[in-house]
């Protein structure tokens, strides 16, 4: 009679070297330096550490809570007996995937397993009741770990926290390249497009800020800073010394001079050609500013046709600016080096002299950034000298005048200019 042969497959746990060793380290540690809320928090910190998934987070914390608090205590054993049927209920998983979890617990050593022959999980107590022996999960060897676990979980926070700071900064820079490069009015096509390509190929090798390196980040932060940088320096052209400037007589000693504040001093038209004092109106209240701005067409009875023939006014230049707005240098230190400096802290102004973000905007969609920059610090200088009473009132005035067409910043620039000029001589 044949002997029938079985297959006889092997049952078991898989013990490997790793598990081995955790299940040592388990057995001699001293319990009692870490309570059970301790490790309750750090199992739900440990997804951040890569080491364990969420629902592997949950199960070990549904593990730790499970265990009794004094178990935590000196001498004590934290030892689960529950089973995976129980675990898989508690969780919401199957008790096949609650083994599974396990197995990958145990092998990132959070926990070890200690089976009994038919793996069932159960304490063996002797004859006074104490436990002497268990089959079960044992939570001896996170208590081992710890400490190093814990270290871990603030590293990654840390590296986080650093990789945020890091993207903001790029982030911020970015912003600021771009909109450098949108209000570079004084560079070339070619440093433009040079500028823009430049741009685009440091964001194209960043990527998604938030999942780039922090050095990455930082190192291409500095990059687009070193980048506006050169073109802001670029842009500054050494301004020449033009036939407007020199006014003065060589010959004439002692004869009084005339400050002509036009800026196409030799024009055709006598009207052009004004001394300083000239079209210096009086203190404005805003119930007038619509009808009275001070940037009121000194032409108005004159013949359109004509009005439109006459070349465009003079360009202000930035200096100008700053010379006719002296209130600004309270509250500005350092003065505006581009007309992109100016128009960076235009909103900056409005909020001193209290004009509305509303009115601020509708001058930049009606005049542009350099125009609107302009007429905000004429207007802070006459709300500063007390001329007007509404400096949003004035500024949107002004808007309306550009939008007819008959609004001179040039005119009131040069007349500020004049007149501080006299007000410092006298």
């Amino acid at each position: 009679m044949r002997e029938t042969l079985t297959n006889k497959r092997l049952t078991g746990r898989r013990m490997t070297k790793e598990r081995a060793e955790f299940r040592r380290l388990a057995q001699s540690t001293e319990v009692g330096t870490v309570t059970r809320g301790q490790l309750a928090v750090l199992s739900q910190s440990l997804p951040c550490t890569g080491l364990i998934t969420s629902t592997e987070s949950h199960l070990l914390t549904v593990i730790v809570n499970t265990a009794r608090a004094d178990a935590f205590d000196t001498g004590g054993r934290p030892i689960v007996f529950k089973s995976n049927n129980q675990l898989g209920f508690e969780i919401n998983r199957s008790p096949g995937r609650v083994s599974r979890i396990l197995s990958r617990l145990f092998d990132a050593g959070l926990v070890t397993m200690q089976d009994s022959a038919n793996f069932k999980r159960y304490p063996i107590r002797d004859g006074e009741g104490e436990l002497s022996d268990a089959c079960g999960i044992d939570l001896r060897v996170l208590i081992a770990r710890y400490r190093e676990l814990d270290a871990l979980v603030r590293q990654k926070r840390e590296e986080k926290r650093a990789n945020d700071a890091a993207a903001r900064r790029f982030r911020a820079a970015l912003r600021s390249a771009r909109f450098a490069l949108m209000n570079a009015a004084d560079m070339t096509e070619t440093a433009l497009a040079s500028l823009a390509s430049r741009i685009d190929r440091i964001a194209a090798f960043v990527g998604i800020a938030s999942r780039a390196p922090a050095f990455v980040s930082r190192r291409a932060a500095r990059l687009l800073e070193w980048l506006v940088g050169r073109s802001v320096q670029a842009s500054r052209r050494p301004e020449t010394v033009s036939d407007h400037d020199n006014m003065t007589c060589t010959n004439v000693e002692n004869d009084m001079h005339k400050q002509i504040t036009n800026p196409h001093p030799f024009d055709w038209s006598k009207e052009e050609r004004r001394p300083a004092k000239a079209g210096q109106h009086n203190s404005l209240k805003a119930g007038y500013a619509s009808k009275r701005a001070f940037e009121e067409s000194l032409t108005r009875g004159s013949d359109p046709d004509n009005r439109q023939s006459r070349p465009q006014q003079g360009i202000v230049a930035l200096d100008d600016v700053w010379r006719a707005a002296p209130s600004l240098k309270d509250y500005f230190t350092t003065a505006p080096r581009s007309w992109s400096d100016l128009a960076r802290i235009a909103p900056q102004i409005c909020r001193l002299a209290g004009v509305s973000e509303d009115a601020r905007l509708r001058a930049v969609d009606q005049m542009g950034q350099q125009a609107a920059a302009i007429a905000i610090a004429v207007t802070f200088e006459k709300y500063s000298r007390q001329e007007v009473s509404s400096p949003g009132g004035y500024l949107r005035a002004m808007t309306d005048r550009a939008a007819s067409g008959e609004l001179h910043l040039s005119r009131s620039v040069f007349g500020l200019a004049a007149r501080n000029s006299m007000e410092a001589l006298n």
